[in-house]
């Protein structure tokens, strides 16, 4: 195989310039949302389609192999190879045409399906397949797998939605395939499949999710589509340069009916009974166990397994009809029809999150691997049946998902690889003997992959794999799409990142093993989704580079904790993915597998720099920012004032801090908040937490609250006492530091908590540290809980006030618009649900802000963080507050309200300084 810098010197040569031979590049996209991982030696992100020719042909001539990406969420592992890896997702991105009198669509491969849905739901259309992956996958990859999607019942699957592929071929000729087209090479698979017309006719498309294997039917001279029958050959046959699609029409209506069922399988059991039912195009299942691990899961009718039923109809009458009929069919416990489109949208967001939340529904990691088995729907109960059955056997558990009104099931399973994979790949034939018996396929949607190819032989026959091998031939004749897949398959136990031994790091401080948290990502990719509400992951969104997501660095960090691994925990490739990590703890609530990107940096950056060699090494602003709290307690406090100008003495005092010069640092209040003397024993209704940011840089948020709650006859004093929750130190990854600081703060507010009046928090941060991080510091984890369960915010103070019947009064905001831009931390520990209720209560038109800041505490003012600081604002806060240029600016958090007084120059206001009367409108 071709040395990786001569491909890297060819395919520049060829005029591709945006190439990675990196072992960073290598490792982002050596895994996809599978278990498998093959470094491949280039990564190549072609910026147009002319590039993907360029690309095929230094392929060809230096023999090696090509695969391509997609969005990178392949399950199966159809989306990692040994030698060039195109991802088409960060440039060829473009709709090339769309024409919405015909309700047809030209794009690229690189277009994310939300974004055509977003153009062709404006113009009265949609494309019909949609994947749970539709806020991520690519057009090319849903080309590739022929994805379907929960609502195939109704739209069909990719390949019934494809009008024509322009593709090269393995030999790099190019061609429109189009129906009927029999010349060229699309012609030579026609032949193939010609020649055994009996078998073809029997053996293949059997029933809609038959995806295992090539689709030949599609070649059969009665109904010859060439282009369908590329659908789902992942990438093995030809690279797809643009898609031409057909849309349809979206009924106007849609209600959502809710089924209860005593099991999975006696859902299963009533699936054939509601197929055919006018206007049913969904029909779901949904465990319990996947329902559990919601935030604050909806209720759901009585049962521990569900159909999600959707009908459609061109007006609520028709719809409430069919609705009703789903009902009188289904058999179920307990039903309920959901007609209002946000609770529907909340429900199908869990089925959405399916892959994710069932990785941890079980008391062992859950994987992928037996995935995507689809049977005729009448079977499928029977199936589920034996199908626990052979988990019981082998001592495994499941929670299967899925498709049911298409016969399809997705599950995660708990292998144990500990042993290594021979139990794995045991299951796994047995599994495809047993699915065999009910006249099942393989897969169902998402392709065979490495993970099902070899189980190939136990589903077709000889003749049927021969036919395999011939098309292969004629379009690939050396053999370089995507090899190990489909035909000359890799062995299923090979390459599996699960089975690979681990490295244990030893004086972790925030989570319990450091690999296994990393390995908690299974590359589902939602922080690489740019049409999901939410903030993860911010710094992503800005750059729109896989390093820059919270997959990629958790790619990373598995990589690093491998132990045979190509990069290291010290190593450049990990401070490259953290760099630009915010730690805004986003994705430990948004990601579905509940990645904690934020503590697994802390932990990294406290082991890369222990002992005296590493601490020395930290960057300035570990020592400066890192450990502000400790600053501001002493006499270079008077200093900080002087850095805070914009002369050239303030600028090479911010270089010498490590702080980009660019930036105005915030400048401590004259007084301070927190006052000398004052003892737990005054017992009065509430104690102020005098925080290190509201001390000393805001301390008119804390008047600002005991002004309100005397209006209420509530009287509040401040904790008298200094005490730090130590985020900046965890940040930083500074943990023994900071674990001393948190022990500090828990003995030092315990006391206060004892008198029983509750604690208020009012800078979201550190409530949000106490909360979390601080819990697992702590030496004494009890007392820390206790802290935190008293600690509250304004929002929750008031709310529990009003429950024991004292009402603050509010001041009445109606015809003002505030723009609030929620702190991450808080929305992702504690939530913002509370405080956005309490301002609606005003009559304020509240603008939401949907992102991060950008700031981040010490992120966004570290040299060299500025430019993507400015970026990430530019996502939603700049945006929001440029839009409502005369609103109230509203921000609890000192990043925040930093980051809006730095780059707009507004005025910005504590939730208690907006609730005060005198605040309101004049």
């Amino acid at each position: 195989m071709t040395r990786a810098v001569d491909l890297v010197a060819a395919l520049r040569a060829a005029g591709v310039d945006d190439v990675g031979a990196s072992d960073l590049d290598r490792t982002l996209h050596a895994s996809d949302a599978s278990l498998y991982r093959v470094l491949p030696q280039v990564v190549v992100r072609p910026r147009h389609t002319d590039e993907l020719s360029a690309v095929l042909e230094v392929a060809r001539a230096s023999g090696t192999p090509l695969t391509m990406r997609g969005a990178g969420t392949s399950i199966a592992g159809n989306a990692v190879g040994p030698g060039i890896v195109v991802d088409t997702s960060r440039h060829l991105t473009r709709v090339r045409a769309f024409d919405a009198e015909a309700g047809t669509a030209v794009v690229e491969p690189g277009v994310v399906h939300a974004a055509l849905q977003t153009r062709a739901v404006a113009a009265g259309w949609r494309f019909g397949p949609d994947p749970s992956t539709h806020t991520r996958c690519t057009v090319g990859g849903m080309v590739g797998n022929n994805a379907c999607g929960s609502r195939a019942l109704g739209y069909g699957r990719t390949s019934d939605n494809v009008e024509a592929l322009d593709v090269l071929w393995g030999d790099g000729a190019r061609q429109h395939v189009a129906p009927g087209v029999v010349d060229g090479v699309a012609g030579a698979l026609a032949d193939v499949v010609a020649a055994d017309l009996g078998n073809v006719r029997t053996t293949f498309g059997r029933f809609s999710r038959q995806v295992s294997g090539y689709a030949l039917e599609h070649l059969l001279p009665e109904r010859l589509r060439p282009e369908r029958a590329l659908v789902g050959s992942e990438g093995t046959l030809a690279v797809v340069e643009a898609a031409t699609l057909r849309l349809v029409r979206d009924a106007p209506v849609r209600h959502l009916v809710v089924l209860g069922y005593a099991s999975m399988v006696e859902a299963a059991d009533a699936v054939p009974g509601l197929l055919g039912l006018d206007g049913l195009v969904a029909c779901e299942g949904l465990d319990a166990r996947i329902v559990r691990l919601v935030t604050a899961p909806p209720a759901l009718p009585r049962g521990e397994g569900w159909l999600f039923a959707e009908v459609t109809g061109d007006d609520p009458g028709v719809a409430g009809e069919r609705a009703r009929a789903v009902v009188a069919a289904a058999g179920a416990l307990d039903a309920e029809v959901v007609v209002d489109p946000v609770a529907q949208a909340r429900l199908w967001r869990i089925r959405e999150d399916g892959a994710g939340l069932a990785a941890r529904s079980l008391t062992r990691p859950a994987h992928a691997g037996w995935e995507d088995a689809a049977v005729p729907p009448e079977r499928l109960g029977a199936w589920l049946r034996d199908f626990d059955r052979l988990l019981v056997d082998h001592g495994l558990d499941g929670v299967p998902y899925g498709h049911f009104g298409d016969g399809c099931v997705h599950v995660r399973i708990d292998f144990d690889f500990s042993d290594g994979p021979a139990r794995f790949k045991t299951f796994l034939r047995e599994c495809a003997t047993a699915l065999v018996a009910h006249g099942g396929s393989l897969s169902g949607e998402h392709g065979d992959g490495r993970a099902r190819s070899e189980l190939l032989p136990l589903m077709y026959d000889e003749r049927s794999l021969a036919l395999f091998g011939a098309v292969k031939a004629a379009a690939d004749p050396d053999g370089l799409l995507n090899p190990g897949v489909l035909v000359d398959p890799a062995p299923l136990d090979a390459d599996l990142r699960p089975a690979r031994p681990v490295r244990t790091i030893a004086g972790v401080r925030l989570l319990d093993d450091l690999a296994d948290d990393a390995h908690r990502c299974t590359g589902v990719g939602k922080c690489v989704s740019a049409h999901t509400p939410g903030v993860m992951c911010p710094s992503w969104q800005a750059t729109r580079a896989e390093k820059d997501s919270t997959r990629g660095r958790a790619r990373v960090l598995q990589e690093a904790l491998d132990a045979d691994g190509v990069v290291t925990l010290d190593g450049d490739a990990v401070a490259d993915a953290l760099d630009l990590c915010l730690a805004c703890k986003a994705c430990s609530t948004e990601c579905p597998t509940g990645v904690d990107m934020a503590a697994m940096k802390a932990e990294v950056l406290h082991v890369r720099h222990q002992g005296l060699r590493g601490w020395l090494a930290r960057p300035r602003s570990h020592h400066t920012l890192g450990r502000l709290p400790q600053l501001l307690e002493s006499p270079l406090r008077r200093l900080l004032p002087l850095a805070g100008g914009d002369g050239r003495l303030a600028g090479l005092a911010k270089r010498a801090a490590g702080v980009d010069p660019r930036r105005a640092l915030p400048r401590p209040a004259p007084t301070r908040l927190r006052p000398a003397g004052v003892r737990p024993d005054t017992a009065p209704d509430v104690w102020i937490w005098a925080d290190t940011f509201t001390d000393h840089f805001l301390p008119e948020s804390g008047r600002a609250v005991q002004q309100l709650l005397a209006s209420a006859g509530v009287r509040a004093e401040v904790v008298g006492a200094r005490a730090c929750c130590g985020l900046p130190l965890v940040s930083t990854g500074q943990l023994d530091a900071a674990a001393r600081s948190v022990d500090d703060l828990v003995a030092v507010l315990a006391p206060y908590v004892a008198t029983g009046a509750p604690v208020l928090g009012l800078e979201p941060s550190c409530l949000a540290t106490l909360r979390s991080d601080a819990l697992r510091l702590a030496s004494d984890r009890a007392a820390a809980r206790a802290v935190a369960a008293t600690t509250v915010t304004l929002a929750e103070l008031l709310e529990r006030l009003a429950d024991q019947g004292v009402e603050v009064a509010l001041p009445d905001l109606t015809g003002t618009t505030v723009v609030a831009q929620p702190h991450c931390h808080q929305r992702s520990v504690g939530g913002w649900a509370r405080d956005e209720a309490l301002l609606r209560r005003t009559g304020a038109d509240v603008v939401v802000v949907g992102g991060c800041c950008g700031l981040a505490g010490n992120f966004g003012m570290e040299a060299g963080h500025h430019d993507v600081s400015v970026a990430v604002a530019e996502t939603h806060l700049l945006p929001a507050l440029r839009a409502h240029p005369d609103a109230v600016v509203l921000a609890d958090g000192l990043s925040c309200r930093s980051q809006v007084a730095d780059l707009t120059g507004r005025e910005v206001l504590h939730l208690a300084q907006l609730l005060l009367p005198a605040t309101g409108p004049q």
